[in-house]
């Protein structure tokens, strides 16, 4: 669905919770405990952040948090990212991963997208009318591709190139 596609009303609560993630960021900081850590950064337009996570030993995410400087999509991004991934155990935030990105590139979602996943990303919807301005998806991924690269323990920067 494109942005032009939403209702009115839905388009207004969808700009209304990004600019209030972009606002007043949660988790927004370097959490006590931190297991994982990766970095990214949007060449195009400078947006850079480094996102940590607490993974337990049982595999979930206890927090997760994040430090950078961006536009307001960047941010809000990360904001919703870090709110939708505390308590979820890595495969199922990597999933998250995989279905944000798809959906904001190519505008499907997965066959196989889980529903208690899709609940879990109902707020990150409110990132789905950048599809319509190419981009700024690249913003809207950054937080989700450093969430990949944390999972995966790689050290390389997470880039939207």
């Amino acid at each position: 669905m494109t942005a032009a596609k939403l209702e009115p009303s839905l388009q207004d609560v969808y700009r209304s919770l990004v600019l209030d993630h972009s606002r007043n960021p949660r988790h927004f900081g370097r959490p006590e405990h931190v297991t994982h850590v990766a970095d990214g950064i949007n060449p195009l337009c400078g947006d850079k952040l480094r996102l940590y996570l607490d993974i337990d030993d049982d595999g979930k995410i206890q927090t997760s948090g994040f430090e950078g400087t961006g536009c307001a999509i960047s941010i809000a991004s990360a904001s919703l990212l870090t709110e939708t991934v505390i308590g979820l155990p890595v495969g199922d935030a990597d999933a998250c991963y995989r279905e944000v990105t798809r959906r904001l590139t190519s505008g499907t979602k997965e066959a196989a997208a889980r529903d208690d996943l899709e609940e879990r990303l109902q707020d990150v919807r409110a990132l789905d009318g950048v599809r319509a301005f190419p981009a700024r998806v690249k913003c809207a991924t950054l937080a989700w591709r450093a969430l990949h690269a944390a999972i995966q323990n790689d050290r390389v920067p997470a880039t939207t190139e």
